[in-house]
């Protein structure tokens, strides 16, 4: 027996058989949090995506390279914000190694089962001496009460930490997930375009555990798109400590993965809601496609469109923006039989503008929560993304990043 999944309060240490950290060991130079620990009480199974990006952070190799070695057996996660430890050669390496090492050490386990994550600027190595001393200080720091202090270690241009986690009952049992992100700009996730960490105290096994965070991630992390760019660290990391005695199976599995989904979907919507210079939450429903892929690609691509994008922040119903960018989606299109949308608004359909309505859409244009919509007029296929708007802001932000 099952129930509908829950929103509760909390994060990351919300599930039992976790604790966390998050302390500043002066790798920011502005002496923010900076450092994060999450420790497994037990070995947890664990499943991870990671960036498809072609040019890839230590972190994310160390990582990969630890979890085959383990088998997915994981204790220990450590999270540096500040330096992305990227394009650092060799050094950039042993830095992840290391790290991942010491902390081994203090939790007393293999050092493969210890993952890596590092968020920051590109290009610069790891100040080795500061993440050394913040270690055993973000170890004696761990609780199961600090998982807001661990989601705002991992923040770089973020406004706020980014926390969720739901509960609900599968077999008659109480189980818990919680999770924390980061990510703001150089948000386009193809899994992924940020760092996202989740936990839960059912017990997954690893098969089940990987399919179910592709299945959550798809539609909650790679359904978001801030400025259509792809980071070089990109990951989500999951682990199931199995301390509620719950064993999820196949007739579990799809309460579990909504569930999980609700956590993911909450921080997705989170980390667009605070993009880069955003004012706007943008839901971009696409319908009418010949199939899914198609409406996900179309979606994306009026998603990332800067002409939609420009004319949203300035509260601009300009339809013709949208079925251009859908046009150009190289997804099958009926100009035809296509629909425009801005909130309730229709302002094209079957080859007709609707401009009289353009007064009304520029005032519901004034929300901070739009949605708009295409129906490509092809097929029955739909696809849900979402965005922000772009505003100057956006362009100061990156203008000034590395200064």
């Amino acid at each position: 027996m099952s129930g509908p999944s829950l929103l509760v309060p909390g994060g990351i240490a919300t599930p039992r058989g976790f604790r966390a950290a998050g302390v500043s060991a002066g790798i920011k130079a502005n002496g923010h949090p900076d450092l994060m620990l999450l420790v497994a009480d037990a070995p947890a199974h664990a499943a991870a995506v990671f960036t498809t990006n072609k040019v890839i952070a230590a972190a994310v190799s160390v990582s990969k390279e630890h979890l085959q070695r383990s088998g997915g057996v994981v204790r220990a996660i450590v999270v540096n914000s500040g330096c992305a430890n990227s394009c650092t050669g060799d050094q950039g390496v042993a830095d992840a190694r290391e790290m991942t090492a010491t902390t081994a050490n203090l939790v007393g386990c293999p050092s493969e089962q210890v993952l890596v994550a590092s968020t920051g600027v590109i290009g610069v190595n790891l100040p080795m001496d500061r993440v050394r001393a913040g270690l055993p200080a973000a170890f004696e720091a761990l609780g199961a009460d600090q998982g807001a202090a661990a989601a705002r270690a991992i923040m770089t241009t973020d406004l706020a930490p980014k926390e969720s986690a739901a509960r609900i009952a599968i077999g008659g049992g109480p189980v818990t997930i919680g999770g924390m992100a980061k990510g703001a700009g150089m948000i386009e996730p193809n899994m992924a375009t940020m760092l996202g960490f989740v936990t839960t105290d059912a017990s997954v096994p690893k098969p089940l555990l990987d399919r179910a965070l592709r299945d959550a991630v798809d539609r909650s992390f790679n359904a978001i798109t801030v400025d259509g760019d792809s980071s070089t660290n990109d990951c989500v990391m999951l682990l199931a400590s199995g301390a509620s005695g719950v064993t999820i199976d196949d007739a579990g599995y799809g309460p579990f993965v909504e569930a999980l989904t609700t956590v993911c979907r909450e921080l997705a919507l989170a980390i667009v809601r605070g993009g880069e210079g955003a004012t706007k939450l943008v839901t971009v429903n696409v319908t009418g496609a010949a199939t899914g892929a198609e409406a996900r690609r179309a979606a994306k691509v009026i998603a990332n469109s800067l002409l939609v994008k420009t004319a949203l922040h300035g509260g601009d119903p300009n339809w013709g923006r949208l079925i251009c960018a859908a046009g150009r989606a190289s997804v099958a299109f009926d100009a035809s039989r296509a629909e425009v949308t801005i909130g309730p608004l229709v302002l094209f359909k079957n080859g007709q503008p609707h401009d009289e309505l353009a007064p009304a859409a520029a005032d519901y244009l004034k929300a901070k929560e739009l949605t708009i919509g295409v129906d490509l007029g092809s097929g029955s296929a739909s696809s849900t993304v979402w965005t922000c708007d772009l505003s100057a802001e956006y362009v100061r932000i990156n203008a000034d990043y590395r200064t």
